[in-house]
C-alpha cells in the first residue's frame, strides 16, 4: 500500500518546492483542489517522492503560484481545470481559453459556478435537447 504524506504550507513555499522536487528528478502526480469541511479553498500538490506521495496543501487561498514552468503540461492543466472549476488563479497561467465549459457560460456566470449550480441548471441554460 502505498504511504501517503500531507504536509501544509503557505502559498510562498509552492515554487520552492516545485524547483527542489523538479531538480531531484521527482514526478508531479496531480495537483488537487477541495472545499474543505470549513469551507475553505484546499490545494494540494501531489509528488511521488519513493516510496511515498508527499501531498502539500495550501489551505484558504484563492491566488497561488502557478508551477507550470517547472512541471509543464503535468502542471498547467490541472491549475487550468481548478481555475475553470473552482476560480482559484494561478499567477502567470494562460486561462485565456476553457478547458470544458463554453466561452460565453463563464461570462454570464463568473468563475467557478459550475461547482454551485445544479447541473439541471446548467443543461437548461447552456445546452438544448433534441
Amino acid at each position: 500500500m502505498q504511504e501517503y504524506k500531507r504536509i501544509e504550507i503557505t502559498k510562498d513555499q509552492v515554487i520552492p518546492i516545485a524547483e527542489k522536487m523538479r531538480k531531484a528528478g521527482v514526478w508531479l502526480t496531480m495537483i488537487h483542489g477541495f472545499l474543505n469541511e470549513e469551507g475553505k479553498m484546499d490545494v494540494s500538490w501531489d509528488y511521488q517522492v519513493e516510496p511515498v506521495i508527499e501531498s502539500y496543501h495550501v489551505v484558504g487561498e484563492m491566488q497561488l503560484p502557478s508551477i507550470g514552468a517547472i512541471y509543464d503540461c503535468a502542471a498547467e492543466w490541472p491549475e487550468r481545470e481548478l481555475n475553470e472549476l473552482f476560480g482559484v488563479e494561478f499567477e502567470g497561467l494562460d486561462t485565456s481559453k476553457r478547458l470544458f465549459l463554453p466561452e460565453e457560460m463563464l461570462e454570464t456566470q463568473g468563475k467557478g459556478q459550475i461547482m454551485v449550480t445544479p447541473l439541471s441548471e446548467l443543461r437548461a441554460k447552456n445546452f438544448k435537447e433534441g
